[in-house]
């Protein structure tokens, strides 16, 4: 647990310590607070890149986790350009990726939204996580015949394609902040 000196809100040497700590007990190999813009996201990739070619990881399992992260952080930074959201505003995210007892690659990502979009995102994800691979595979298809008239022709298909690429079903919070007024949402794959 972080030092609870509250005088002083910056961490000090042994906050540091105790959070690596906590970084190796939970297997964390890459974490991220703030405002994302599309060169953060591309330098976090590269970083990210680099270290599963350094870790021995398959090129399939390395594309898959790539392509989430990715997604997950093109779709946090969309939500908060869409909603013309500053860093004041709540804007930033926060994602953490790491690896299970398994071996299994776990991204978490997370950022504020409002109520009535992410109760919306909670449902879609909930219908998505309840469908195995043969669905998942229908519903891709039928997503791509949709969007091929519509002006945002990726509409959709990032979710259902995460869904396809994870181990195991993935799974959604909503977490009320500031007053009730939003909600921390967070999507957690395992790939």
């Amino acid at each position: 647990m972080l030092s609870n000196n509250f005088s002083n809100p910056l961490m000090d040497h042994s906050d540091l310590y105790l959070l690596r700590e906590t970084y190796n007990q939970k297997r964390l190999l890459l974490c991220f607070n703030g405002p994302f813009s599309q060169g953060l996201i591309e330098e976090i990739g590269v970083a990210l890149k680099t270290h599963l070619q350094s870790d021995s990881v398959s090129s399939a399992a390395a594309s898959d986790v790539f392509a989430t992260y990715i997604e997950l952080t093109q779709n946090i930074r969309n939500y908060a350009k869409k909603h013309n959201l500053t860093e004041a505003d709540e804007a930033g995210a926060t994602v953490v990726i790491g690896r299970n007892e398994n071996g299994r690659h776990v991204l978490l990502a997370g950022n504020v939204v409002e109520p009535d979009d992410g109760k919306a995102l909670q449902t879609r994800i909930t219908e998505l996580a309840g469908l195995d691979k043969v669905q998942l595979k229908a519903a891709y298809k039928e997503q791509l015949r949709k969007s091929r008239g519509d002006d945002d022709s990726g509409a959709g298909l990032g979710l259902i394609d995460i869904a396809r690429k994870a181990n195991e079903p993935f799974s959604c919070s909503l977490l009320p902040v500031n007053s009730g007024n939003q909600l921390f949402f967070s999507l957690k794959v395992v790939i």
